[in-house]
């Protein structure tokens, strides 16, 4: 049997109206088709979801984008317009489950707001919009254009010379899209950057002394994952992470 893979979901509202828990399909076709694990989406919504239960359940958890970000109040910084939408939920849910989840040595991999969130739950702060800062480009999504101009590659990520992301693409400069607003600001004590943009903003994270996978991009690599040889390395070695998490599992309740 696959790994089975949690996907953390974003309040939706479907035709203005009906509220939902959503996940963007493209997320789900890379679990599915190049980490070979079952993709399940789950509601961030603590009246809902019990973190204990999500450790049980699944194998690994896919922290995706989303257009709110990390409450400011998390990283120990005021609130502000430049914050931008916030989901008060998602963060009680997924923070406290990326620390439990990184201390289990359970496998995890940040994407966009993942990525951010990853950073937060390790200690780090926020710059809430990166592009008002003195040399850096504006890295949020083009508004016009179709999704392929969306997610089109713009910009190289120069990565450490023998880390861990360098050792995963077979180089130390990838090509990625960007689609995102904020970025860190100061790294947390076991956040390790090892990948930046060309104006020096952090963009591929990991978690020193995590027993297990623990990645994260500020990327969307979910974007044609099964074809772009950047994506697809990063979702294999998630995938692999997930399954050994699971047959490690599978041992042991056999042992027991």
């Amino acid at each position: 049997m696959r790994p089975i893979v949690g996907i953390i979901s974003n309040h939706y509202l479907i035709n203005d109206q009906y509220p939902a828990h959503a996940n963007g399909s493209m997320n789900t076709e890379a679990i599915a088709k190049v980490s070979g694990a079952m993709p399940l989406t789950f509601p961030a919504d603590p009246e809902v979801t019990r973190i204990d239960e999500l450790l049980e359940v699944f194998d690994g958890f896919l922290f995706t984008g989303a257009r709110p970000n990390v409450h400011p109040q998390e990283y120990g910084e005021p609130e502000t317009e430049a914050h931008g939408e916030f989901d008060r939920d998602r963060d009680r849910i997924a923070l406290p489950l990326i620390r439990q989840a990184v201390e289990r040595g359970q496998p995890v991999l940040g994407i966009c707001r993942g990525f951010q969130e990853i950073a937060v739950a390790m200690g780090s702060t926020l710059h809430p919009e990166i592009r008002d800062l003195p040399g850096r480009m504006n890295h949020r999504m083009p508004p016009d254009g179709t999704l392929e101009e969306k997610f089109a590659l713009r910009h190289p990520v120069r990565l450490t010379a023998g880390g861990p992301f360098a050792r995963l693409f077979g180089s130390e400069t990838v090509e990625t899209n960007t689609l995102h607003g904020q970025g860190i600001k100061k790294a947390g004590p076991r956040v390790r950057i090892d990948g930046w943009a060309p104006d020096d903003t952090p963009e591929a994270i990991w978690i020193d002394g995590a027993p297990g996978f623990c990645m994260a991009v500020q990327w969307h690599p979910e974007w044609n994952a099964d074809q772009d040889p950047v994506s697809r390395p990063l979702f294999e070695a998630f995938g692999a992470a997930c399954a050994e998490w699971r047959a490690a599992r599978s041992g042991l309740r056999r042992a027991g």
